[in-house]
């Protein structure tokens, strides 16, 4: 697949909402953008990242993991415009969602990083460690949140935490590759 083709097609956040959203979606990606809080420390760090970064969302509006999940990309990509987020509806972008199936399905949120010159340098996506842990230890309710109530704020900061780890993943692997280093001239 032509990943810099794709990218080039997706939409922006607020653009994936409006299009494929319905009131009722927007309403609980807006409820959990609006817990979402970073840290200065966190800001600082995203601040730092010099490389650009290239990052594929294949979501769905109606998932309660991206609910509770994608509006923190939306966070990131504030801080730092060198974090070029392009969203996917998993439904309407069946090629693509096949290509980045996780676990043998086109399980959502599912992220592809690209280089600004547009190879892959890392997938992501499902649940993150976190938020696993934190289902393990509940036992409790059904295997797929429905995004109706926001996640809980321990939790919600612990999947930042998640998030950010792996972005400063990719970044540190975009600063420290050779290739990119004598392009840069660093």
């Amino acid at each position: 697949m032509n990943f810099a083709a794709a990218f080039e097609q997706g939409l922006s956040y607020d653009a994936f909402l409006a299009k494929f959203g319905t009131d009722e979606h927007k309403r609980r990606w807006k409820a959990v953008y609006d817990q979402v809080v970073l840290s200065d420390q966190q800001v600082a760090l995203l601040r730092s990242f010099k490389r650009e970064m290239k990052v594929l969302v294949v979501a769905g509006t109606w998932c309660g993991d991206c609910v509770n999940q994608c509006p923190i990309f939306a966070h990131f990509a504030a801080a730092n415009e060198k974090i070029c987020l392009q969203f996917f509806d998993r439904d309407a972008s069946a090629d693509l969602a096949k290509e980045l199936s996780i676990c043998g399905a086109p399980r959502v949120p599912s992220l592809l990083f690209l280089s600004e010159d547009n190879f892959p340098c890392g997938r992501a996506g499902d649940r993150t460690l976190s938020t696993y842990r934190d289902m393990a230890a509940r036992q409790l309710g059904p295997s797929c949140p429905t995004g109706i109530a926001p996640p809980d704020k321990s939790v919600l900061q612990n999947v930042v935490q998640d998030w950010l780890n792996e972005f400063e993943r990719i970044q540190l692997m975009l600063r420290t590759s050779s290739r990119l280093r004598q392009v840069h001239g660093d």
